[in-house]
Parts: C-alpha cells; structure tokens; sequence
C-alpha cells in the first residue's frame, strides 16, 4: 500500500521534524497558530491578486484528541482534515453533531474496505486515485444515498511509494470517474516530493485542473502552503502549524 501522502516531510515542512521541535500546542496557542496562518495565507493571496477569502484553511487534526480539534472549533476553525478512517471515527461524530456547519476532509490513502465508512462521515474525500476505488465509491454513494465531494489525487512526482494517479493517466482516470462512474469530482489533489521546489508541482496541478475545468486545488501544507496559494491553491491543508507536533504513539 503507498505510503501516507502526509507524513512529515522535513525539508519544507515548517516548524517541525528538527532541533526544537515544538510541543504540541495548548488551546490558546492553537487560536494564536490558526490567526497566523490565516495572516499569512491572506498575504500570499493578496500578492498574487487574489481575494484571501478565496483560500479555504484545512486544518489537519491526524493524532490530535478531540480536544484539541475543539480548541481550534472554539477559534472559529470549521474544516479539518484527517488521514485515517477510523481515526476520525473516533473523534468526529459528536463533534460534528455538535457543530453542524463542521466540514470533514479524508486526506491519506484510503482502502476500499473502509470505502463505505467514509462515505458515511466524511463530507470530501480528497484522495481518490484508482478506478478499483472510484468504482467501490460510486456503489456506496447510491447505496447511501450521500455523495460526498471528490479530488482527484495527483501524483505529480510519480514517486512510487506513494499515493495518486500519474499525471499520465490523470485525463483519462478523471474521464472514467466523472463520465461513467457519475463521480461528484470537484478538483484535484497533490503533493509534491519533500526534496523538490514544490512550485512546479503545483503548476502542473493548476494546468490539468484547468484542462478539466475543475475549480477546487487542494495543494500546501505546512511548509509551503503560501507558495501553494501565490499558484492558485483553493485549499491548503496545515498540520503542524497549528497543533503543534504530532504526539508520539
């Protein structure tokens, strides 16, 4: 199976993975991390011409206790997004009773056994990537009659041990999921090799999503998420920077 598309990943990823890593953030450093990284994704996209309210934050909760997912609720954060099923599931359901406007993002690699699971909690799958997959959602979807949104994961670097179509396939994968399998896909999602400028990654993103007329980019993520804004990102996914670091298992 391809590894988490969001482990760490030192060479970008901010504040993290190094010498003085932080502890992971108290409820008022968690309000205090969401109003800076707010701050700085307003600032990206004001320098690249864009309207800040055009950039939605997901905050990635993957580790972190309810707890701490409330903090950043109480902050006024209202989408997260975690990496595993049933790690959500042990979280999400009374947080989500508890605040109907919470938006819940799948965004680590996602098994077809646990494709009905998903179906029923999540609100965006951003991490569908091959046709045995898009097929098993697109049964669950008329089964449960619940068609949560879908990204079409990119693996712009074509590395192997990791999660996405090839940006080969990419044409023809988002034909089979919109056309014959009447997929709600809404955009694409990608991220870029640690070691690599991420910025032509997320061009090339930008350029397929285009072809496609696709509007949501979900790209970025702690560490380079304002360059993911100056190239179009509608959506930034932010981990560390708001939390803190991940506790140890």
């Amino acid at each position: 199976m391809p590894s988490d598309p969001h482990a760490d990943q030192p060479a970008r990823q901010a504040g993290s993975q190094s010498a003085g890593q932080p502890a992971e953030a108290t409820p008022e450093q968690i309000a205090e991390n969401l109003r800076q990284v707010r701050a700085a994704i307003a600032k990206a996209a004001k320098l690249a011409g864009r309207a800040p309210e055009a950039v939605t934050l997901v905050a990635v909760s993957k580790t972190h206790d309810a707890a701490r997912v409330a903090a950043a609720l109480a902050a006024g954060q209202r989408i997260f997004g975690e990496n595993r099923v049933q790690e959500a599931q042990g979280k999400f359901p009374a947080l989500k009773a508890a605040h109907l406007d919470l938006e819940l993002h799948l965004i680590g690699p996602l098994q077809t056994n646990k494709a009905a699971e998903a179906v029923a909690l999540f609100d965006v799958i951003e991490t569908l990537d091959r046709p045995k997959l898009a097929r098993v959602l697109a049964k669950e979807m008329v089964k449960q009659a619940r068609r949560p949104a879908c990204l079409v994961q990119v693996n712009t670097g074509e590395e192997p041990q990791k999660a996405g179509i090839s940006p080969a396939e990419a044409d023809a994968f988002l034909q089979l999921c919109r056309g014959e399998l009447d997929l709600p896909v809404v955009g694409l999602m990608c991220i870029p090799p640690a070691e690599e400028d991420p910025a032509p990654h997320f061009a090339l993103l930008r350029s397929l999503a285009a072809r496609h007329g696709l509007a949501v980019l979900s790209m970025g993520m702690s560490g380079d998420y304002e360059i993911a804004v100056e190239l179009g990102a509608t959506h930034v996914r932010v981990g560390t920077a708001i939390f803190g670091a991940r506790p140890k298992p």
